[in-house]
């Protein structure tokens, strides 16, 4: 690696401590999460958690940047760490590819970089918010993502093109369900009240596909290790609300095992 690949993480994170001090309402709404969600009992805690993940996403943004040219088709599973992850669940992840999976996190750990590397197990359909520069969208398609990835806008919704190509793909169909859904499902996420999309456990009851939940963290440069339990599967009758909340359920266990890589000055609780 070169000094710039082997140092990007810790270039993001510097560049981001050095901006913390004047965000001051971006501070305070951190510091509330941790501390309304219970994931630390004192404010001193708190406001050093709130730091830590505040300096972790452009960290995070710009190792993920070098990973096309550090991770390889040759070398790519020496940069994932499944000590932590279910049999079951790396399996389905790494050695069944003729098997269409669901793959449901949030944003913490290292989605971008994840996604990257796990496409050289299987083709990756990502759910997101599209860029809105069409130069830059082309060449992170060209350039980012060396793999099979294919992205798809969020406001598109999963058309039947999308789920032909997951079904005859056996794609990795790659949700963060996290974020704030002004209409959606108001349930429990780390044990606040929160609205939540619903799209991932419909899909999951809808096809009886697998759905690993979970997330990658970043335990050393380049390095990722997957946390998370055994695989779910739905019934064709299953209650979409209880479904919905074990899948938010699996997501707060792994923010609560590496709280400082979740991203916990974005405005995900309106209700309380």
């Amino acid at each position: 690696m070169t000094f710039i690949q082997r140092h990007a993480y810790g270039f993001g994170a510097a560049f981001a401590a050095l901006l913390w001090p004047f965000f001051f309402r971006r501070r305070r709404l951190a510091v509330e999460n941790i501390m309304k969600c219970g994931i630390a009992s004192d404010r001193k805690e708190a406001r050093r958690i709130a730091r830590r993940s505040w300096c972790h996403l452009p960290g995070h943004v710009c190792e993920a940047l070098c990973v096309p040219n550090v991770v390889t088709e040759k070398n790519w599973r020496e940069h994932l760490d499944m000590s932590e992850g279910d049999p079951e669940a790396v399996k389905l992840l790494l050695d069944s590819p003729k098997t269409p999976i669901l793959l449901v996190s949030g944003h913490h750990g290292v989605w971008e970089a994840a996604t990257n590397v796990l496409s050289f197990a299987r083709p990756m359909i990502a759910i997101a918010r599209t860029l809105n520069n069409r130069f830059l969208a082309r060449w992170m398609e060209k350039h980012h993502f060396r793999g099979p990835v294919t992205i798809i806008d969020k406001n598109r919704g999963f058309t039947p093109e999308v789920m032909r190509k997951w079904r005859s793909e056996c794609s990795a169909m790659t949700i963060l369900m996290d974020q704030h859904a002004s209409k959606g499902m108001k349930l429990s996420f780390l044990g606040r009240p929160a609205r939540t999309f619903t799209s991932a456990a419909r899909l999951a009851i809808r096809t009886g596909y697998p759905v690993v939940v979970g997330s990658f963290v970043r335990v050393a440069p380049y390095r990722y290790r997957l946390v998370g339990g055994a695989p779910v599967r739905f019934a064709k009758d299953a209650d979409l609300a209880q479904a919905t909340q074990l899948l938010n359920d699996r997501i707060a266990d792994a923010i609560r095992k590496y709280p400082e890589q979740y991203l916990w000055v974005h405005r995900r609780w309106r209700d309380d």
